[in-house]
């Protein structure tokens, strides 16, 4: 098991005029190698979640374990946790600072101690993880794309070799290109690396096609847990809490609600395709 959130409250401002209780009870277990979306409308407690998974914030009360152990013992270091569980924030490119897209993404390393050699190292392979071509390895990283930026800040985190991986709304304010290409570099990382990921995000359609678990988080607290399918499933109470189930959700109800026999728990484009198609293959030939 990678993380273990056990009764963890977080205030802000705590014992001021301005306190605020941000999370509330989150007992919380994330395995290794895991796919899981977060979602929430904003002031759910997403981000400050996440900072706690790394120890940039510590609870007010409860306690937090990476591998076992507590992350708040007296003889554990924070710093290397960190380099354990990458997390790269929203709009990252706000994090790259160096004169070229490859110093940046020696820094991390750079900073954990590692040689000049073996930073480099950490660099050649993070940026082709994330697949930035080359020739934009010694450009200064203000000058590339906004997709690409994206990836030059991933590359940053990854070069550190993290386990867990976690990304604050990676593909906002990308255009629908962008947003598919950083999207499916992600899940590439998590398939073929075996890095368990967190992604967070206000995009329904994009959790549906990415993750495999979708926590969503209302007032502090977590309020649904399960496969995306089954949590969309409870798409009116989403609506209550602000939110709302995929696009492809709402139309397979509808088709559902008038009799025809489609999957109604399809969230995803291709799911409803294929289930449309098939409903259809039965009406004409009356196997109905």
């Amino acid at each position: 098991m990678s993380i273990i959130l056990d009764h963890v409250y977080y205030v802000y401002s705590e014992k001021t005029a301005y306190e605020t209780q941000a999370l509330k009870d989150i007992c919380l277990k994330i395995g290794d190698g895991e796919f899981i979306g977060l979602i929430g409308h904003t002031g759910s407690g997403k981000s400050t979640l996440i900072q706690h998974l790394n120890g940039l914030l510590r609870p007010s009360s409860g306690s937090i374990y990476y591998q076992g152990q507590d992350i708040y013992d007296a003889d554990y270091s924070r710093k290397e946790l960190r380099g354990k569980v990458g997390l790269v924030f929203q709009y990252p490119e706000h994090q790259l600072f160096a004169e070229t897209v490859f110093e940046d993404a020696c820094f991390g390393p750079k900073n954990q101690g590692l040689s000049k050699k073996e930073a480099q190292l950490r660099a050649f392979a993070a940026l082709r993880d994330v697949g930035l071509p080359e020739e934009y390895w010694y450009r200064p990283p203000f000058g590339l794309s906004g997709g690409q930026k994206r990836r030059a800040a991933i590359a940053g985190v990854l070069a550190m070799k993290p386990e867990v991986l976690v990304l604050d709304e990676p593909a906002a304010g990308l255009d629908p290109k962008g947003r598919d290409e950083i999207l499916g570099q992600v899940a590439a990382l998590h398939r073929d690396l075996g890095m368990t990921v967190i992604l967070v995000s206000h995009s329904m359609e994009d959790v549906a096609n990415y993750v495999d678990r979708l926590l969503v988080m209302d007032q502090g607290s977590i309020r649904l847990d399960g496969a995306p399918r089954e949590v969309f499933r409870h798409y009116r109470e989403l609506e209550a809490i602000g939110l709302a189930a995929p696009q492809a959700t709402y139309l397979m109800q509808e088709l559902a609600g008038r009799g025809i026999p489609v999957d109604a728990g399809a969230t995803t484009l291709e799911e409803a395709k294929n289930s449309i198609l098939q409903a259809f293959a039965k009406i004409r030939t009356g196997r109905l």
